[in-house]
């Protein structure tokens, strides 16, 4: 392949893909303790803050500070069910993305 055609396809591969949306999820993603909040709701969606922080044996402050910043690119969606929030994994391309690293929904390859 000559060498403007290399150019030239290099730079289209810049064009067709939205880089700066991909790092800020690579970013958010690098952070355990928000993949791990990931994980768990993807496996348990509805589950409350209580509940999801004990899991994880985190405060719920801690909890509550991730899911935050889970929720300001639309990752996460809580839901008031009573007196309690809900929260849910809501972006299609993370769910994708966790499996793709190996993760199961909810009665997806558990073993009781």
């Amino acid at each position: 392949m000559d060498r403007l055609k290399c150019i030239a396809n290099a730079e289209s591969a810049l064009l067709e893909m939205d880089t700066q949306a991909w790092s800020v999820r690579f970013d958010l993603l690098a952070d355990p303790n928000r993949l791990q909040i990931l994980l768990a709701l993807h496996r348990a969606p509805g589950i409350c803050v209580g509940d999801l922080a004990a899991a994880l044996g985190r405060p719920e402050n801690t909890v509550s500070q991730a899911l935050r910043i889970l929720r300001q690119p639309g990752w996460v969606s809580a839901t008031r069910v009573g007196r309690s929030v809900r929260y849910r994994l809501d972006d299609p391309t993370v769910h994708e993305l966790l499996h793709w690293i190996g993760a199961h929904a909810s009665g997806e390859g558990t073993h009781t």
